[in-house]
């Protein structure tokens, strides 16, 4: 066995680990990225569910927004008030304020409000009866009443009530999304509790055409618009249209001369359901 060669080869594997430590040690000094040791600490004391409410794509993220000081222990929606106070001493910051959220529907054309035109048979979901002509409503524009929303709040925040309207319970409610995105009609928001005034209505047409189709659909009236302070409501395609910017301004006196009840003032944790009223 040439002994010198064995040498050799492992001087040369010896000096080419060496290297190649060495590459990986400044390596890792150079493009080391300094992770903030609260980051898990904090990630560990949020509730995991990633709904999004608070403004992050997720609870990973909403911790690094607490630990770089962008935003409050507060804006979390699930925390409950022990679970911001401890995130809050954790950090050594003020637990904040932040306006409640949770999301409004914008119909009040139950059944036995709302005309129907067909009875839809099929697969027994909202996506489903809206892809064969809009559903069985009259109101294309109107809750098909099927309870998809119902079915994605992981919170039991929305129940469906005797007239096919979901009903938001806005203290389980967390402003999660779920339902705005299942709604194949858009008729869900999100909206903070301090804004009151409501149009619980999508339709387009206008006057009596539209209160054939439903009750209390907005008929484009304008009587709300007059009532209300100035700039704070305006007509647009058939609809009476509310200027959140102007929150402040706006009160309840634009409800009163509403014909068909279509625009509401609820108040702070309260769901309009004038549809059910009526």
């Amino acid at each position: 066995m040439d002994w010198t060669a064995v040498g050799t080869a492992v001087s040369t594997l010896g000096g080419v680990a060496m290297v190649f430590g060495a590459l990986i040690a400044l390596a890792h000094h150079y493009f080391h990225v300094y992770e903030d040791p609260r980051l898990e600490a904090v990630t560990e004391l949020l509730p995991g569910s990633n709904c999004g409410a608070c403004g992050f794509a997720g609870c990973r993220a909403f911790a690094e927004g607490l630990v770089e000081g962008a935003t409050e222990p507060a804006c979390c929606t699930q925390l409950g008030a022990d679970g911001i106070a401890d995130v809050a001493d954790y950090l050594g910051v003020a637990a904040g304020e932040a306006i409640k959220r949770v999301a409004r529907l914008l119909c009040a054309g139950g059944h036995h409000t709302a005309l129907q035109r067909a009875e839809y048979r099929g697969l027994e979901t909202c996506a489903a009866a809206a892809t064969i002509a809009s559903g069985g409503k009259a109101c294309t524009w109107g809750c098909l009443g099927l309870g998809d929303c119902e079915v994605v709040c992981d919170y039991d925040a929305i129940t469906m009530n005797p007239f096919g309207l979901p009903v938001v319970d806005t203290v389980r409610c967390t402003a999660c999304n779920d339902c705005v995105e299942a709604c194949p009609k858009d008729l869900f928001v999100l909206m903070p509790v301090t804004q009151h005034l409501l149009v619980q209505c999508r339709s387009r047409i206008e006057g009596d055409e539209a209160e054939a189709l439903c009750k209390v659909a907005c008929t484009a009236c304008g009587k709300c618009a007059l009532d209300a302070a100035p700039g704070v409501i305006a007509m647009s395609d058939g609809l009476a249209v509310i200027d959140y910017t102007r929150n402040d301004q706006a009160g309840p006196e634009a409800t009163v001369r509403c014909p068909t009840s279509a625009i509401v003032w609820v108040e702070d944790m309260q769901f309009a359901d004038e549809g059910m009223a009526r």
